[in-house]
């Protein structure tokens, strides 16, 4: 995932370096909204947001989102975060709809768009999803996200991400390879083959060294602990 904001590198929630712990209550957190004035506060809001998410807080992630949204309207397109909030809140069409407008300032991102196919199948399970694609001649500049890319829209295999994580020399594609693999088996109703790509994904070296602050590794815990997978 992607996402832009015009302020000083402190503030971006992007670096997954940077884990702010906020225990503050939403209550609390509303009463700061109105009367604050720090500039950062929308930016603030959604590290809050994704420290809930963080936490196994869905629904108080969402809320922190949203009030990030409500001071700072611009951020809509940025708050890919909240997508996937939704989606774990099982509340797919919300999440097609934020993955969806994020792919308008950002097409080149293949998990906006995978996350949209999955909303959608879990949405709809019976019906072909209405994928986006990527702009004609362009690709996401992560090579393993061709081959996710390619499983959600149904011209790849499951063996063909799996390899290719494999034979990477890349850390982080070995878990992004079979994170996506547990969550492409999810939507699809294979839950058993879900859980243990899932759990594989977290055992792998980067989840659990290098890539311990990556969100995605976050939402593959967050993922198995909501679906009582550890």
């Amino acid at each position: 995932m992607v996402c832009f904001f015009a302020i000083g590198d402190a503030f971006n929630p992007c670096h997954t370096s940077l884990h702010i712990h906020s225990k503050t209550s939403t209550r609390l957190l509303l009463a700061e909204k109105t009367t604050n004035n720090d500039p950062y506060l929308a930016q603030k809001l959604v590290f809050r947001g994704m420290d809930a998410f963080r936490n196994g807080q869905v629904d108080l992630s969402i809320q922190l989102f949203d009030q990030a949204e409500a001071l700072k309207p611009s951020l809509t397109p940025y708050l890919w975060q909240r997508g996937l909030s939704y989606y774990y809140a099982d509340r797919f069409a919300e999440a097609s709809q934020q993955f969806r407008t994020d792919v308008q300032v950002n097409p080149l991102d293949v998990e906006e768009i995978v996350w949209d196919i999955g909303s959608q199948m879990r949405l709809r399970p019976n019906e072909p999803p209405n994928a986006m694609t990527l702009p004609p001649g362009k690709r996401d500049r992560r090579k393993i996200m061709a081959k996710v890319y390619n499983l959600f829209r149904g011209e790849g295999t499951e063996h063909d991400l799996a390899l290719a994580g494999h034979q990477s020399e890349r850390l982080s594609d070995e878990f992004y390879a079979l994170f996506y693999l547990g969550l492409y088996c999810e939507v699809r109703g294979e839950i058993t083959k879900a859980s243990e790509y899932m759990k594989q994904a977290l055992q792998t070296e980067y989840a659990t060294s290098v890539g311990e602050k990556d969100y995605m590794t976050s939402v593959a815990r967050v993922h198995c602990q909501l679906r009582g997978w550890v």
